[in-house]
C-alpha cells in the first residue's frame, strides 16, 4: 500500500515529517530488506527503534496491512545479526527480557528488593546525598521514573478460587501480568471484585509467567513462544468462559497466541482456542451486560476523562466499552479527551529508549488532559498510567489517575454504605 493514510495518525512522522519516519516509509525499508535490496544494518536498526509500536497506522489502514507482525518481525531480524553494539545493552536485555521476565518468582523477587529501598529510607538517603550521580547517564535519568512497588503482590490480594456472592454465571480466568502485579496488584484486586460482582467465578494461578509481549515486541520470538506455551499449560483454555486482561498492551500479544505458535503442532488448536477466548476486562463486562452500581465511585460528582492505551484501541480495537462503563456510572461527568487516542510516549521501554521524543508526547498529552478541567483520568495500561502520572506531577496537578475498573469497584463498594 502507498495511499499514505496512515501518516497523519503517525506519531513520529508528525514530529519530523520525514518519510522515512512514517509507517510507510519503515515499511519500504522492510522490504528492501526482505528483498536483499538493503543490508540489516544499523540504521535500519536505528527507524524501528524509534517507531513507538502504538500501531495507530493499523487503525488508519483501509487495506488491514497487519503492521504489528511486519514491525515484530523487522526487530527479531535485527537481534538475529547482532548489528546493536554495546556490551551494556547486551547485559540489560540478558538480565530482563532472559532472566527477570522468564521466572516470576525472580521477578517478585527483584520487585521485593526494590520494594525494601523505597520503604526503608535507602532511597530518599541515597537521593538527598546525590549519589544518582555515580550512576551511569541512562539509569541516572531513569532513576525517578522507578516505578513504585505495591505493598503486597496480586498472590497476597487474591485467592486462587473465589466465587460469586450470588449466582454463579461465568468462570473465568485471571491474568495478573508483570508490572501490573508489581507496582499495580490493588488493580488485579479491583478486577476479581467487579468480576465477582457479576457473577464470575473467578481462578488466579498464585505464580504466572509474563506472556511475553516484552519479549515479542523487542525481537525474542522464540522466547515469547516459550512463554506462550506456559500460559496455555498454566490456563487450559477450554476450561473456560473467558481469560481475563486487565492491561492493555499484555492483551494485545495475549490476542495473537495462535499467530505466535501456528507452526507448533502440539500447541497450535490450543492457541487458536486461546485466542478466542482472551477477553480485555472492559470487553467482558460489556459483553455479560455489566450491572449498574447503586452508588457512586466518589464522594461528590467528579469530571471524568479517558486516555486510551494505544495497543487497546489500536491492537484490540476496544474503545467504546470503557467509555460505555465510566458513562453508566452515578456522579460522573464525562468528558471527551482530545487525541485520547495519541500515544503518550511510553509504548513499552520507549520512553527508555527515546526519552526526547517520549518527553515531548507526554507533555502534549498532559496538555490535553489539563485542557478538560477534569478532576480524573481512567487510563487501562499500567505503562500509560505510569507515564500520565510523572507527567501530571511535574505539573502539580491534583487530578487523579485510576484504571476504569478502579472505578467501578469503588462504586460497587459504596453500595452498602452510601447507595443511591
Amino acid at each position: 500500500m502507498h495511499c499514505g493514510m496512515c501518516l497523519p495518525t503517525c506519531p513520529t512522522y508528525d514530529a519530523t515529517l520525514r518519510e522515512r519516519h512514517s509507517p510507510r516509509g519503515r515499511i519500504a525499508l522492510m522490504r528492501a530488506v526482505a528483498e536483499d535490496e538493503l543490508p540489516v544494518s544499523r540504521g535500519f536498526a536505528d527507524e524501528m527503534s524509534y517507531c513507538l509500536g502504538c500501531l495507530a497506522c493499523q487503525t488508519a489502514c483501509p487495506a488491514g496491512v497487519d503492521y504489528a507482525h511486519l514491525f515484530e518481525t523487522a526487530r527479531a531480524d535485527i537481534e538475529s545479526h547482532a548489528v546493536n553494539p554495546g556490551i551494556a545493552r547486551k547485559f540489560w536485555r540478558w538480565l530482563t527480557l532472559e532472566q527477570l521476565f522468564m521466572r516470576p518468582q525472580l521477578l517478585r523477587l527483584a520487585g521485593a528488593a526494590l520494594r525494601l529501598y523505597q520503604t526503608s529510607g535507602m532511597e530518599t538517603f541515597v537521593r538527598e546525598l546525590g549519589l544518582t550521580r555515580l550512576l551511569p547517564k541512562d539509569l541516572r535519568r531513569l532513576e525517578p521514573q522507578t516505578p513504585r512497588v505495591s505493598p503486597a503482590f496480586s498472590n497476597a490480594l487474591i485467592a486462587e478460587h473465589e466465587e460469586p456472592k450470588g449466582a454463579r454465571k461465568f468462570r473465568v480466568a485471571m491474568l495478573t501480568g508483570c508490572v501490573q502485579d508489581l507496582a499495580f496488584s490493588e488493580i488485579n484486586r479491583d478486577t476479581v471484585d467487579v468480576l465477582l460482582a457479576n457473577g464470575c467465578t473467578v481462578h488466579t494461578p498464585a505464580l504466572q509467567p509474563c506472556c511475553g509481549s516484552l519479549h515479542g515486541h523487542n525481537g525474542e520470538p522464540e522466547l515469547a513462544r516459550q512463554l506462550a506455551r506456559r500460559q496455555i499449560d498454566s490456563l487450559p483454555p477450554q476450561d473456560y468462559d473467558a481469560i481475563i486482561t486487565n492491561a492493555g498492551g499484555c492483551g494485545s500479544h495475549l490476542r495473537h497466541y495462535g499467530r505466535l505458535l501456528a507452526g507448533d503442532p502440539a500447541y497450535a488448536g490450543r492457541a487458536k482456542v486461546w485466542d478466542s477466548k482472551l477477553r480485555d476486562i472492559h470487553e467482558w463486562l460489556v459483553e455479560i451486560d455489566c450491572r449498574p452500581p447503586l452508588a457512586q465511585p466518589f464522594r461528590s460528582n467528579v469530571r471524568l476523562t479517558y486516555h486510551d492505551s494505544c495497543h487497546l484501541t489500536h491492537g484490540q480495537k476496544v474503545t467504546q466499552q470503557p467509555r460505555e462503563l465510566l458513562k453508566a456510572l452515578p456522579g460522573i461527568d464525562f468528558v471527551e479527551l482530545p487525541e485520547s487516542n495519541w500515544c503518550c510516549g511510553s509504548a513499552g521501554v520507549y520512553n527508555i529508549i527515546q526519552p526526547l521524543q517520549s518527553e515531548e508526547l507526554l507533555q502534549r498529552k498532559i496538555g490535553h488532559i489539563q485542557g478538560t478541567g477534569c478532576d480524573v483520568l481512567a487510563t487501562a495500561n499500567p505503562g500509560c498510567h505510569l507515564q500520565v502520572v510523572r507527567g501530571l506531577a511535574q505539573q502539580g496537578t491534583t487530578i487523579q489517575v485510576f484504571h476504569p475498573v478502579s472505578i467501578l469497584a469503588r462504586a460497587y463498594r459504596h453500595e452498602s454504605t452510601n447507595p443511591l
